[in-house]
């Protein structure tokens, strides 16, 4: 199942109401919504994206790029 696109542009982030990066797998598969200004990665599962704060992971300096963008389609 793959996500819409059209949602994935009306998405924020639930905390800071900020733009969401789409974060994909070696496989090109959505993965996560990441917000780099909280540091936090929420997990896209079955295609449905879970925007739950207790539900998300730490971006580590690894994983978040020096200037984050808007959402990346």
């Amino acid at each position: 199942m793959s996500l819409d696109h059209r949602l994935l542009t009306l998405l924020v982030c639930p905390l800071c109401k900020g733009p969401l990066e789409l974060l994909r797998d070696a496989e090109q598969r959505p993965t996560e919504l990441a917000c780099h200004a909280d540091r936090l990665a929420f997990p896209i599962r079955d295609g449905m994206p879970v925007m739950l704060e207790h539900e998300a992971r730490a971006i580590t300096d690894t994983d978040a790029p020096a200037t984050p963008g808007p959402l990346a389609l």
